[in-house]
């Protein structure tokens, strides 16, 4: 059974940055492809085995996802951040068939307000 960890969410001003970890236990992480998620619902960053990275439009030139695989931990850099971007974010693994292929974790709540 795999354990998904998120951290790192909390209440920041428009513009600010905030930095999310994510650590998987109980399955080798370094062979999947990972994912963070809004609200369960968007796909806003990916990561493959190989390092090659994805972005939804909206965040691209704001957000980057890196992995620590040593580590078994997933990372979300976020800059410039919008109120747009507040929502409860998630990590997962994914593959070409299937959104998410774990069971979800608890998240971490963003919340960029003024």
């Amino acid at each position: 059974q795999v354990q998904l960890v998120e951290s790192g969410g909390g209440l920041v001003q428009p513009g600010g940055s905030l930095r999310l970890s994510c650590t998987a236990s109980g399955r080798d992480f370094s062979i999947y492809t990972m994912g963070w998620y809004r609200d369960q619902r968007e796909l806003v960053a990916s990561i493959t085995v190989g390092g090659n990275t994805n972005y939804v439009d909206s965040v691209k030139g704001r957000f980057t996802i890196s992995r620590d695989n040593d580590k078994n931990t997933l990372y979300l850099q976020m800059n410039s951040l919008k109120p747009e971007d507040t929502a409860v974010y998630y990590c997962n693994a994914k593959n070409s068939d299937y959104f998410r292929l774990w069971s979800w974790g608890q998240g971490t709540q963003v919340t960029v307000s003024s």
